[in-house]
């Protein structure tokens, strides 16, 4: 039987969740609304509202993400537009947002740079909390920046962009540097359920840490004495990427852990 109610589409075998935010878009709700829904479960579906469900029930089902579909992700308190042309915004790597802003407190117009920006989504967060914050956002994808730079104009945010390899090209002396890079192994069992997402955002040679080595040595140039170098990582990757950040000679190397409990950034002070 084909759903003709918000109700009996939301029992068509998708996770829950998923099938509530495709419903809410496909009817023009705010993604949170979810109470409407309930409230709404027999009313009937217009049938444009229905053949874009069927399809997006299909899209979900192959395994594409749901910020895909509705080409929205909420990332940090902020709305982003997102597409198959970066990652999906993770809450995880909100994790790496909280830290910078609070090593960053002391310094209300630090210089941070964010690398590896994808939808923007880390630039963003720390402009809009502490708008003061000098924020330049980096990506080798000239595809990904557009999808960074049309976020930033339709939030109003005043960030900077460049296309780029990591650091090359980019003065110091910085007061911050925060990245989630690729950090995925090339041949990790994951990747074929990442399938739908840029695979350049998401790998980094046999370990995963190739792109994470060569920040840490571009950032030994880059920052200036008692800046930070923060990165966010794989879940069983801290005690390699604390490694190399004692072994280039960074003090206070530390981890933080985010909301599931697992070591999902490290971090240190160039001394």
């Amino acid at each position: 039987m084909h759903p003709h109610t918000v109700g009996t589409f939301l029992t068509r075998g998708l996770d829950r969740l998923d099938a509530q935010m495709l419903m809410l878009h496909a009817l023009g709700r705010p993604l949170h609304d979810r109470a409407w829904l309930l409230l709404h479960s027999d009313d009937p579906l217009p049938a444009a509202t229905q053949q874009w469900l069927e399809q997006s029930l299909q899209r979900r089902m192959a395994g594409e993400p749901v910020a895909y579909l509705t080409g929205h992700k909420e990332f940090y308190g902020l709305d982003l537009q997102v597409d198959a042309r970066v990652l999906v915004p993770r809450p995880d790597t909100e994790t790496l947002v909280d830290w910078a802003l609070e090593v960053l407190a002391p310094q209300p117009d630090a210089r941070v740079v964010d690398l590896g920006t994808g939808s923007g989504a880390i630039a963003l967060a720390l402009k809009h909390s502490r708008p003061s914050l000098q924020v330049l956002a980096v990506d080798y994808s000239t595809d990904a920046l557009a999808v960074a730079q049309a976020n930033a104009e339709r939030l109003q945010l005043q960030v900077a962009f460049q296309q780029g390899s990591w650091l090359t090209g980019i003065p110091g002396p910085l007061d911050a540097i925060v990245s989630n890079p690729p950090y995925i192994r090339e041949e990790d069992e994951h990747l074929p359920a990442l399938r739908h997402e840029p695979l350049q955002a998401l790998t980094a040679g046999a370990d995963g840490l190739d792109d994470i080595r060569t920040i840490v040595a571009q950032s030994r140039e880059r920052l200036r004495h008692g800046g930070w170098l923060l990165l966010e990582h794989g879940h069983d990757q801290a005690p390699a990427v604390c490694a190399l950040l004692q072994q280039a000679g960074f003090t206070q190397v530390q981890i933080r852990h985010d909301l599931a409990g697992i070591a999902r950034c490290s971090g240190g002070i160039w001394p």
